[in-house]
């Protein structure tokens, strides 16, 4: 499982990054979020939603209800905003892991 400072940096990216693929709701972007990450990447419902609404209220994304199977459920989709926070969150996380990549590679010279 990741630490809570990782859970809480990655957060807003892999929503952003999940929800740019499609709408979705609250149980099962958990539920992907832990198929994806091959269930190292456990959130409760305490964790997503405060993370949901503060994107909502920066206008990241949006909400809407809609009655799926007799539940009625809020649904959630990027914005245009949030399309162009996700690729900036996303350049920000690959430049990160490709120096941690090349600080793991034995030294090739010594200057």
């Amino acid at each position: 499982m990741f630490s809570k400072e990782l859970t809480a940096a990655s957060s807003k990216p892999l929503i952003l990054s999940l929800l740019a693929h499609g709408d979705n709701y609250g149980y099962n972007i958990i539920k992907q979020l832990k198929q994806l990450s091959n269930e190292k990447i456990i959130w409760s419902d305490a964790m997503l939603y405060p993370v949901l609404r503060r994107m909502e209220n920066d206008k990241l994304i949006t909400s809407y209800w809609q009655i799926e199977d007799g539940r009625k459920r809020k649904y959630y989709r990027i914005t245009p905003a949030g399309k162009k926070e996700g690729a900036r969150k996303t350049e920000e996380w690959q430049s990160t892991y490709d120096v941690l990549v090349k600080l793991r590679q034995p030294k090739l010279s010594t200057q």
